[in-house]
This record gives C-alpha cells, structure tokens and sequence, in this order.
C-alpha cells in the first residue's frame, strides 16, 4: 500500500472549494454557531431560511466538512437512536415516538437538499446486513421481528438469497432493510455550505474559538485568535472537539475509524462478487465493517477497529494507523477473494465522538442563550439534522415533540476519568473482540448491559 493516498477519499478532488477567509475584526451577530460539520451548517441553514432577517454567523476552526463530516461512510440512516434496538431498549415508551421522528426526518432531509439544489447523490437505495456466524444469523431474526413489530418492510436474506446483493464465502445470511440511504459526504458538507452562503450566512473558516464567556445578560462572547464575537444566542456544533462548556468534558470519548477505498473497479469484477446494486453493506459483528460502492465502482471498505487512546487525545496523527490498514486490507481479500490482487486508493481514519448511549445529546446552558447537540457516535449523517433542530427549538425555549423525548432532556452517563476510562474501554473491546469470535456475552459486557453503558463507533 506504498502508493495508497493518505487522504478521505471523498475529499480528495479538484473540485474542493476555496477556504473561506478567518475573522480577523471583532463582529457581533443574533446567532454563532461553532463548527462547519453537518450539524453547524444544518443549524446555519435552517435557521436563516426560518428567519432571513437573522445574522447567523459559522465559525470553523479548519474547513468545513475537515473532520468526521468528510470522512465518513455515506451511510444516511433514518435512526436518531443509533439502531432501532438501542433506542427501544433504553427509551421503550418513547421508542415509537423517536421512531417516526427519524423516519420523518429522513424524508425532509431529502426534501431539503432538493429545495436548496445540493446534489450529493443521495439515494435511498437500501442497506443489508451480513453475518459470518450462526450467532449472527439469529441476531439478525431478532432485529428482523423488531422492524417489523415498526412497520419496516426489512426482509431475511438465506445464502441463496443473500447472493443476490452480494457473493463473499464469508457471509451466510443477511437482513435486508430498504429504509436507508447513501450519500456523498463531501459533496454534502460543500452543498449545505454554498446553500449556508446563498442565503446571506457568514462564514468564517480557520477560526478557532478558543472560549465561552456568558455573564448573566447581554452578549455571549466568543474568543477566537484574532477576534472576538458577541452573540445573541451560540449553538455548539463542535463534534468531539473542545465542547467550551466544562459540563461536557466527560460526555464523550474520542473514538478513531479507518477506512480504505480500491481502485475504480471494472464490471465484470464487481460481477464476480455479485454486487450489481447501490446498496451498502454493514456486516453484524460488534467490530464491524461498512461497505459501499462509489459513483465511480470504488468499493469503500472501513470499520472494524475502533481505536481508543489513553487521556482522549484528538489528534491527526491518529488518523493515519498503518496495522489497521493493513488489516482492512487482509479482510476485504478474505471477504472477495476474486478482487485479491485488487489495489487500495486511499486510506485514512477519522474522530467519532461516542457516548456511553451510542447516540446524539443535546441541552442548554448560559440561561438558554447556548444550546449544544453532540455525540452522534459514527451514525449522524442523518441525524445531524435532527440534531440542528433540536438546538434551535431549544434556544426558543419553547418545547417542542422534538426536545420532549428524555433523549433530549436526559444526558448520556459520563465516562469516568483515566485512568478507569482507558481500563473500561479496553475491557469492553477484548470483551465484543470474544463475543464476535465464540458468540457469548461475558460477564462484563452483561454488567454493563445491566447498567445501560457501552462502547461503540
């Protein structure tokens, strides 16, 4: 992998907009959202288009769509909850209402990128999952009987079937589930970004805001290096970076992924791995993988590790993991042995902000005047724009059937300090690493299972 690009592969094309000039004069504004991912400039977006007259203003410590929202799979799930078996479990009398809001929420986001002409090839083209083990094959009857009890029309796939989306000696059955959509990351942030600009909202990238201060009236004032901002209202959308609210300081870990994409692969070597959908794969281990084919016939191939560092450091260098790589490698030539030979054009890695719930937070703090949505744990490419609505429903203060859910109202557990943080996350790893090998639950995972905790990407 010598001549492998260690870039995104989604970002990595001449069409990669211009960056935006930083703010160098003191500003004020009615409302500064921090972050340039998709959930700052969904909060952009529908925030100026709600109310033309605001002066929303988007402050990017680097570019937009830099971190996870440049980096990830393109898978656009219509699940808040991160799956619809851990929203039931951990909300049951809320699992429908959370449920159809996702559901709801899918089909606006495509309304929205229609009305605002963002074309980042999203289709709703459908997911199955595959499992390599008969403990997997039976998980995946029970998140088939779950679907179903909501109304999805997902489908059990046996070998023969399963064959038909896709051929691996690998996998033996699979769950298929039509309710999911694939994108293109990149040409989704550069999209909300131009239709953010389109409609009159600032946005300044290179512009690191260093600190919050909210007195007891007034402005809130945001630092940056050569600026500062006095803001109305401040909505966070900072992913797994420094939240500026101390209360969040445990409310997340920094979780590193990987990926690789092949070269453009031609026909007849996609036909001999019966691939001749758009649908993406996921497969049903704990360490699992993703897999998706590109507008031009790249098999996008990641997961499996998810990396933890001791003292949750968020660093770059930590996006680029040689073993993991080469592991992704070996599996995909375990999982396709006809593309063995098949050379890999990008590999890189990237942040997940993971909670101890496995999905998305949101609150208020500085008497309302600051809201914040985070933790998405690898699943908000959809969610993000439930998670903008959230944030500007709060700064209203008005409540609303999207705030009501005690997802919204509740925070996630924190996770403990080091070094009990770094000790838990590596006993629950090996632990899901033993599960997926033997099928059994151990004792640990149980107990966390009992106290509603875990460890996820």
């Amino acid at each position: 992998m010598r001549e492998t690009k260690t870039a995104p592969y989604w970002t990595d094309r001449p069409e990669h907009p211009a960056p935006l000039p930083r703010l160098t004069a003191d500003t004020t504004c009615d409302l500064a959202v921090v972050g340039g991912g998709y959930t700052g400039l969904w909060t952009a977006l529908l925030a100026k288009r709600d109310h033309p007259e605001r002066d929303v203003l988007v402050l990017e410590q680097n570019t937009c769509g830099h971190a996870a929202s440049g980096r990830n799979g393109g898978f656009c799930s219509p699940s808040l909850t991160h799956g619809l078996a851990n929203g039931v479990e951990r909300w049951p009398a809320e699992a429908r209402l959370l449920h159809r809001l996702g559901m709801e929420n899918l089909d606006a986001f495509r309304r929205d990128l229609d009305t605002h002409g963002i074309d980042c090839g999203f289709t709703r083209s459908g997911k199955v999952t595959v499992a390599a083990t008969p403990w997997q094959a039976e998980g995946l009857k029970g998140a088939h009987a779950l679907a179903h009890r909501f109304g999805e029309h997902t489908r059990l796939l046996d070998g023969t079937q399963l064959r038909e989306y896709v051929d691996s000696p690998v996998w033996t059955a699979g769950l298929w589930s039509p309710d999911y959509a694939l994108l293109d990351p990149a040409r989704l942030v550069w999209g909300l970004r131009a239709a953010c600009l389109d409609l009159g909202v600032r946005i300044a990238e290179h512009t690191e805001v260093t600190a919050l201060t909210a007195r007891h009236t007034g402005r809130v004032r945001l630092a940056t290096p050569y600026a500062a901002v006095g803001a109305r209202q401040v909505a966070l959308a900072t992913n797994i970076y420094r939240p500026l609210l101390r209360r969040l300081s445990l409310s997340m870990i920094p979780v590193y992924d990987y990926a690789l994409t092949t070269e453009p692969l031609r026909d007849d070597q996609l036909a001999a791995i019966g691939w001749s959908g758009d649908h993406g794969i996921t497969d049903a281990g704990n360490q699992f993988h993703y897999l998706r084919k590109t507008d031009d016939n790249r098999i996008l191939f990641g997961g499996y590790d998810a990396v933890y560092h001791y003292g949750s450091p968020v660093d770059e260098a930590h996006t680029q993991r040689p073993a993991t790589f080469d592991t992704l490698a070996a599996q995909f030539a375990e999982a396709f042995p006809a593309l063995a030979d098949v050379r890999f054009s990008h590999a890189w890695g990237g942040v997940i902000d993971s909670t101890t719930r496995f999905c998305m937070f949101a609150g208020t703090a500085a008497r309302g005047r600051v809201s914040y949505a985070l933790g998405y744990t690898g699943l908000g490419v959809g969610a993000t724009r439930y998670g903008a609505q959230v944030m500007l429903d709060l700064l209203t203060g008005r409540r609303t059937e999207r705030t009501r859910p005690a997802m919204i109202r509740r925070p996630p557990v924190p996770f403990p300090p080091e070094p009990v943080r770094y000790l838990g996350v590596e006993a629950t790893r090996r632990s899901m690493a033993r599960e997926d090998a033997d099928g059994r639950r151990n004792l640990w995972l149980r107990a966390l299972d009992r106290l509603g905790l875990g460890f996820d990407s």
